[in-house]
C-alpha cells in the first residue's frame, strides 16, 4: 500500500500545479525588469533622425514608453485609446517604433493621429531586447527616478488603463 502512496502524492501535486496554471493569464508575462532601472538608450527621433532622445530626458517625470510598429495589428487596436489618453495631458507617452521603416511609421501616425510627445526609432530592435520586448505592443510605466514600475504586454485596454495604469501613474506622480 505504501508503494502506491508516493506516486499518488506526486500525481496530486502535479494536478494542483495544473489547476494553478490554468487560472493564469497567458498575456501577463512577468518582467524581471519591474522594480529595476529602465535600460538606458539614446535613439534617433522619428520626426527628425538627426536629433536623439534618451530616457534620461524623462528623469523627474512619470511617463509611459509604448513600443509599437506600423505592421502590428494589435497596435492598431490600442492606438485610439492612446490618442485619447494623450489629449488629456495626464501622462507623457513616448513611442518607440520597433523594427519598422521610418516612412511607414510616419504614414501610420499621420493617418491614426500621433499620441506621442516624441517617437524614437529602434530599427534593429536592440533597445527592445534590453527592455525584454516579447512582441508589440508593450507599454512600460516608468517612475520619476527611471525605475520600471509596470509592464503591460499586449494592447492597452480601457480596463487595464482604468484599473492598473491610471491608479499607478497617479500614485507615482504623488510621490
Amino acid at each position: 500500500m505504501k508503494r502506491f502512496l508516493l506516486p499518488l502524492v506526486i500525481f496530486l501535486v502535479m494536478v494542483g500545479f495544473l489547476f494553478i496554471g490554468l487560472n493564469l493569464d497567458p498575456r501577463e508575462v512577468p518582467s524581471p525588469l519591474v522594480g529595476k532601472p529602465a535600460p538606458q538608450f539614446s535613439l534617433p527621433r522619428l520626426d527628425n533622425p538627426e536629433q536623439v532622445f534618451s530616457g534620461k530626458d524623462m528623469l523627474g517625470k512619470v511617463w509611459l514608453l509604448n513600443v509599437w510598429a506600423s505592421w502590428c495589428g494589435a497596435c492598431k487596436e490600442e492606438h485610439p485609446l492612446l490618442v485619447s489618453l494623450a489629449k488629456t495631458g495626464f501622462v507623457p507617452v513616448v513611442g518607440m517604433d520597433y523594427k519598422d521603416t521610418r516612412d511607414e511609421a510616419l504614414q501610420w501616425l499621420a493617418q491614426g493621429g500621433n499620441p506621442y510627445m516624441t517617437t524614437i526609432m529602434d530599427v534593429d530592435g536592440r533597445v527592445g531586447i534590453n527592455y525584454g520586448v516579447y512582441g508589440v505592443p508593450e507599454t512600460y510605466v516608468i517612475d520619476k527616478k527611471g525605475i520600471i514600475a509596470y509592464k503591460k504586454t499586449g494592447p492597452i485596454t480601457m480596463q487595464s488603463l482604468r484599473e492598473v495604469i491610471v491608479p499607478l501613474v497617479k500614485k507615482l506622480q504623488a510621490e
